[in-house]
């Protein structure tokens, strides 16, 4: 399939990094969210980061230019879907929100679009069989910060299409991504092992081995990780890792049962640098949200 267009449903965190990449790809790209205020943040920080990218020297100016001009907005779902060949949905992790998107895909979209999800873990097919071609269903699981992270895992259903496949992986191709094939399962690969990383992390920490700092810096230096596990949880959100581990501990067992001092901070309110304060705090983000 030629995909011109594409539609981006959810301007947050991994929403937006995904228009940015589809217009950096050349692509048609319509950002969609329910919040206008959260739509009007989106397109701010596409705008920064394509910026960002032309003062390092990683975009050219022409790119940049280009790819801004290729990025339109909607405000609802039909509209934003209307035109495209291929539809992103990255809304949060909640199986109802999803099912509910994907029986709008399936009603309003025109014939032959492929309907792509970004869920970090949940099963596609748990809210894919409610359409009626199920063959143009499938996983692209990008990763955050979406411009720096080269990763698209690419998971395909018992009934996804070789076709379906072959599609996104040369959409992946244009975005400047890599991408592996996954065969559906709770968590893929890269999420089964680093929810795994990260509640041993906090297990450790719960019991007093180490601190947060010595075990980033032990994983960093001895295990060459780019990031440390409360780093990367810290960037990613306690509360979007928490839901992983409980879906994961649901599906998979007892071995992904969520640490208990993970819930505590969640439960406090410390969901990472989104709020100021997770495993560790934030200044700049705390003095912004009093500004603001």
């Amino acid at each position: 399939m030629d995909v011109k267009t594409i539609a981006v449903i959810g301007a947050g965190t991994m929403g937006r990094g995904i228009a940015y990449a589809a217009a950096f790809g050349g692509y048609n790209t319509v950002l969609e969210d329910v919040s206008r205020h959260v739509l009007e943040q989106g397109v701010a920080w596409i705008r920064q980061s394509f910026e960002e990218g032309v003062a390092r020297g990683k975009v050219e100016a022409e790119v940049r230019d280009r790819a801004l001009s290729l990025i339109s907005t909607a405000n609802n779902v039909e509209d934003a879907i209307r035109d495209a060949e291929l539809i992103i949905e990255a809304v949060p992790e909640e199986l109802e929100m999803k099912l509910e998107l994907f029986t709008i895909f399936d009603k309003f979209a025109k014939a032959g679009v492929i309907f792509a999800s970004n869920t970090s873990s949940l099963s596609i097919t748990d809210f894919t069989d409610v359409t009626v071609s199920r063959d143009r269903c499938i996983g692209m699981h990008f990763f955050n910060p979406v411009p720096k992270m080269k990763l698209i895992e690419i998971v395909r259903t018992p009934h996804t299409s070789d076709e379906t496949v072959a599609t996104c992986r040369e959409v992946a191709r244009r975005m400047g991504k890599e991408v592996v094939i996954v065969n559906e399962a709770p968590g893929f690969i890269t999420t089964r092992v680093n929810a795994l990383i990260g509640n041993e992390a906090f297990n450790m920490l719960e019991a007093g081995i180490a601190t947060p700092e010595d075990i980033d810096k032990a994983l960093k230096l001895g295990l060459n990780h780019p990031m440390g596990p409360f780093e990367l949880v810290d960037l990613v959100g306690l509360d979007v890792r928490l839901k992983i581990l409980e879906y994961l501990h649901q599906t998979l067992g007892e071995k992904y049962r969520p640490n208990s001092l993970l819930r505590q901070f969640v439960q406090e309110g410390r969901l990472g640098r989104k709020t100021g304060r997770g495993v560790y705090e934030y200044p700049q983000q705390k003095a912004a949200e009093k500004k603001a």
